[in-house]
């Protein structure tokens, strides 16, 4: 029986683990969050880190609370490092800023592009369909390279990586000029492409980048984000992470975010159990 099982993970967990030195209030999930980064958070709670934040803390037993903060330069030093909060929601693994847990997600940037529109069938950066097209890209992400090392930079549009979120979504700018025809298609960070292609009218068509010969790889691991020296804390919440999977992945694909497994094969919902 796993630790979230039984009684409240307050101040000790069930294995005896002591958290009171390591978080900020042992009786809270105190979260850090982007108050305006859809589908990831916002600051009513309506994105996919925030459903998995509910999730946590229900299995924890503990009160929800919040710290926002732009995730821009300075994010982790004025949340995390300023111990104003517990737990980043989403952390890429292999970065250095922070300990990150076991991976819950693995997805890839997407090309978006019309359904039906002749880059459905498009799987990769050097097909030859891509040449005389114009394509979005997030000035400084991994796929500029990719597109670099193709031909494609020359019709490219770049749209700024460094923006305020208060005011400002390369990820929406680039959906509406694929919708009017300014580009025919753009490369996004898979959560942000799902997201937004299926929330477009109609929907649009998503790709994962997983085949890749030239350029990095452009599949990536996401786990939590925790501080250096909070060991236990990131125990648990791999524990969490293992016993609680098949919900977290339903909340991801609520959102449309393309999960891929180990052999980059697509994550789908499970068909409901048929009663007997």
């Amino acid at each position: 029986m796993g630790i979230f099982a039984g009684a409240p993970a307050q101040a000790q967990t069930s294995e005896g683990t002591d958290l009171s030195i390591e978080l900020v209030d042992p009786q809270v999930l105190r979260v850090c969050a982007d108050p305006r980064s859809l589908p990831l958070s916002n600051d009513k709670g309506e994105g996919y880190e925030n459903k998995l934040a509910e999730l946590l803390a229900a299995k924890l037993q503990k009160r929800l609370a919040y710290t926002y903060f732009p995730q821009a330069t300075g994010f982790f030093r004025m949340t995390l490092g300023a111990h104003r909060c517990d737990v980043v929601m989403g952390y890429p693994q292999g970065d250095d800023l922070v300990q990150g847990t076991n991976p819950y997600l693995r997805t890839a940037y997407a090309l978006v592009a019309k359904t039906g529109g002749g880059l459905d069938e498009v799987t990769t950066l050097g097909d030859p369909r891509l040449k005389d097209k114009h394509i979005g890209i997030v000035a400084g992400t991994p796929p500029a390279t990719n597109m670099a090392a193709n031909g494609l930079m020359a019709n490219a549009r770049p749209y700024a990586l460094m923006i305020d979120t208060r005011i400002d979504s390369s990820a929406e700018a680039m959906i509406k000029d694929i919708n009017a025809g300014t580009i025919d298609a753009g490369i996004l960070w898979g959560p942000m492409a799902g997201y937004y292609a299926k929330e477009a009218n109609p929907p649009l068509h998503v790709t994962p980048l997983v085949r890749e010969t030239t350029g990095p790889r452009l599949a990536y691991r996401i786990g939590m984000g925790v501080r250096a020296a909070d060991q236990n804390w990131k125990r648990l919440l791999n524990r969490f992470i293992q016993e609680n999977q098949s919900e977290i992945n339903a909340i991801l694909l609520s959102f449309g975010v393309p999960l891929l497994d180990d052999n980059d094969q697509p994550i789908v919902a499970r068909a409901p159990a048929k009663s007997p």
